[in-house]
């Protein structure tokens, strides 16, 4: 009994986090739609149509990794030194690219 009462509180736990929320999933489209409605402005008829079903079609990216954030400011750092390289560093791994 106790080892059935252990599964089924596990289950009930883990659930949201094995399926993902809804939720997200849904802030994440409209906010995708959001965006699209704004990139289409101006466009009218089957033109904003086409336009809307591509933009909405694709594949937003992904964020940047964190050792692709490290590889860029690398690069953007090259010739600042000591506490002025450091500084700016921290600012940039800070940004969301």
């Amino acid at each position: 009994m106790k080892k059935m009462l252990f599964a089924m509180t596990s289950f009930a736990l883990a659930a949201p986090l094995l399926l993902g929320s809804p939720a997200m999933a849904q802030n994440a489209q409209q906010d995708k739609m959001k965006q699209c409605n704004a990139d289409a402005a101006g466009k009218k008829g089957d033109e904003r149509k086409a336009f809307m079903s591509s933009c909405l079609k694709k594949e937003q990216p992904k964020p940047a990794t964190q050792q692709d954030k490290m590889k860029q400011c690398n690069a953007d750092a090259a010739g600042k030194k000591g506490d002025e390289r450091k500084a700016f560093m921290s600012s940039c791994l800070k940004k969301d690219k």
